[in-house]
C-alpha cells in the first residue's frame, strides 16, 4: 500500500471515528432527558431537523422548554391567530394515526404508515390487498397521493407493515429512483415553513496555553455561522451587536471567572453574501489565579451565552472544564 492510500485510510478512520463520537455524545444527552423533554423530541421526530435536534439536546435543562415554544412557534402558518394550526394538524395526526395503524407491536404513530400518514396526511386513495388475493400473496397496501404511490408490505404475515418500494430488482436505477423520489417527497413535508436564516447556533472550544501550579491561561474560541447572524441594514451598511457572557463555576456553582462584552458588527452585503459558509470567529483570553485548588477538584462549568440584538435570538451552552 503507498504512502497517499495510507494517508487516506488515516483520514478516513478519524473521520469515522469523530463522527461516531458527536453521534455517541448526542445518545447519551438524549438517555439523560427528562420525561417531558423526551416525549417532545420522540413526537417531534418527523419534522425536527438535525441542527435543531443537536441544538435542543445541548441547551441547558432551563431553556428546553423555550426551545419547544420557538420550535411550533416558527412553524405557525398564522402568527396573528391565536391557534397555531400546524401543531393542532400534527399533533391531530398523531392521534389518528395512533387510532389507525395500533397492533404492530407499538404505538401507531411510531410504524411505517403512521409515519407517513403523519407526513402527507390522509392518501387520496388507499389500496389493500390481502394474503392470497393477488400473485404476489403477501399483504399489501398502496397509498396514492396524486399519481404518486407509497407501498407497504406485510412480509411475515403478522400484521407490521414495512415501508418499501416497487419490486423491481430487475431494474435496479428505478427501485433506487423511487426511493429518490420518497425521500425529496418526505423533506418537503419536512419544510413546514419558510426560514431565511437558521437557528442562532455557535460552536466553541477552549485552549489551554499554559499551566502552572498558580497560573492558568487558556483561550476560548468562539465560531458562529455567518448564515444564522441577523443584521439590520444602517447607513448602507448592515450591523448588529452580539452579547457574550462566559463565566466559569467550580462544583459549589461559585462564579469564579466572568466575561462581558458587546461587540459590534458591520460588513458589507456583497462581503455577507461570499462568507454565508464562514464562520465569525470570537477569541476570548482568560488567565486564572486564583482559587485553583477549587478548579482541580473538578466538575468546574464554563457557561456561555450569545445574544444577537437584532434577531433577539439567544443561545446558550454549557461543557465541563478541567485542569
Amino acid at each position: 500500500m503507498n504512502k497517499l492510500n495510507i494517508s487516506f485510510c488515516f483520514i478516513l478512520c478519524c473521520s469515522l471515528l469523530l463522527c461516531f463520537s458527536f453521534s455517541c455524545r448526542l445518545y447519551n444527552l438524549e438517555k439523560k432527558l427528562d420525561p417531558v423533554d423526551a416525549e417532545f423530541l420522540s413526537k417531534v421526530r418527523y419534522i425536527i431537523t438535525s441542527e435543531e435536534r443537536k441544538i435542543f439536546l445541548e441547551l441547558p435543562d432551563e431553556e428546553k422548554e423555550k426551545f419547544r415554544e420557538e420550535f411550533w412557534k416558527r412553524r405557525d402558518p398564522d402568527p396573528n391567530t391565536e391557534e397555531n394550526e400546524f401543531r393542532i394538524l400534527y399533533i391531530n395526526r398523531i392521534e389518528a394515526a395512533d387510532k389507525l395503524f395500533r397492533g404492530e407491536g407499538r404505538p401507531g404513530w411510531l410504524t411505517d404508515r403512521g409515519r407517513i400518514y403523519i407526513l402527507f396526511g390522509p392518501p387520496t386513495d388507499r389500496i389493500t390487498y390481502p394474503m392470497g388475493g393477488d400473485p404476489y400473496s403477501r399483504s399489501r397496501e398502496i397509498w396514492y397521493y396524486g399519481s404518486f404511490p407509497v407501498v407497504f408490505v406485510d412480509f411475515r404475515s403478522n400484521g407490521n407493515y414495512t415501508l418499501v418500494t416497487y419490486d423491481l430488482s430487475s431494474v435496479r436505477s428505478l427501485n433506487l429512483m423511487y426511493m429518490h423520489e420518497l425521500s425529496l417527497a418526505q423533506h418537503e413535508a419536512q419544510k413546514t415553513f419558510k426560514q431565511e436564516k437558521g437557528f442562532f447556533d455557535f460552536s466553541w472550544r477552549v485552549e489551554k496555553t499554559f499551566i502552572e501550579a498558580e497560573r492558568v491561561e487558556a483561550i476560548v474560541i468562539i465560531e458562529i455561522p455567518y448564515a444564522v447572524i441577523w443584521f439590520k441594514a444602517v447607513d448602507g451598511r448592515l450591523k448588529t451587536t452580539l452579547d457574550v457572557h462566559l463565566d466559569l463555576r467550580d462544583f459549589k456553582n461559585t462564579v469564579i471567572w466572568k466575561y462581558e462584552e458587546a461587540l459590534e458588527l458591520e460588513i458589507e452585503e456583497e462581503e455577507l453574501e461570499k462568507r454565508q459558509k464562514e464562520n465569525y470567529n470570537i477569541e476570548i483570553s482568560f488567565i486564572l489565579e486564583k482559587n485553583l485548588e477549587k478548579i482541580r477538584r473538578g466538575k468546574n462549568q464554563l457557561h456561555a451565552v450569545i445574544k444577537n440584538r437584532t434577531g433577539e435570538e439567544e443561545s446558550e451552552k454549557v461543557m465541563e472544564f478541567k485542569l
